[in-house]
């Protein structure tokens, strides 16, 4: 199997810098500066080169591979922007209630996501239809956090990337207006 630790490094570079754009822009300074830092870790970074495909996230791969991703798991363990993060088992409600603001910065993650991995073919559409297929996901996150992510990729596909980052970015102030921008 060839590996491909720089193209991997690269491509987790750019997605990091489109997200930080994203974060910055509508106000989340500190997410969008920490975004994906644990992606440079061992067990994320050796398993992203060594399952790269460079047109999806090699965590697919590893699995087929495996049966299982232990880059995945790294990664969703510890990254708030991830609904997997906010699963709890043994918690008798299932989860925590993923905070807006990492609803949010989950938001631009997929706007790059889907910018990085189809840079030819992008329309401000295909982050929703990546959300629709992602069955597993939605089934395992409450309502309110559905209605917030199909809410907000529908804005994007219907009224484009800068008004969706307009919209953002007031509903961020309004978080921290609010007080509800801790956590």
């Amino acid at each position: 199997m060839k590996t491909h630790y720089l193209k991997h490094f690269l491509t987790v570079t750019k997605h990091r810098l489109y997200v930080l754009r994203l974060c910055f822009k509508v106000g989340l300074y500190k997410q969008g500066l920490l975004h994906d830092l644990s992606k440079y870790s061992y067990d994320e970074f050796i398993n992203g080169g060594r399952y790269y495909l460079g047109y999806r996230s090699p965590t697919g791969n590893e699995r087929k591979a495996k049966g299982y991703s232990m880059a995945y798991l790294h990664h969703v363990g510890r990254n708030k922007h991830h609904p997997e993060y906010w699963r709890d088992l043994y918690d008798p409600k299932g989860r925590q209630t993923m905070p807006k603001r990492y609803i949010i910065e989950s938001i631009c993650d997929r706007i790059a996501a889907a910018k990085i991995y189809n840079i030819k073919n992008y329309n401000d559409a295909i982050p929703l239809e990546y959300y629709l297929k992602d069955e597993k996901l939605i089934a395992m996150m409450n309502d309110e956090e559905d209605q917030s992510f199909r809410f907000y990729l529908i804005y994007l596909k219907d009224h484009g990337e800068k008004k969706l980052l307009e919209y953002l970015k007031k509903e961020v102030k309004n978080l921290k207006k609010s007080g509800q921008f801790k956590l």
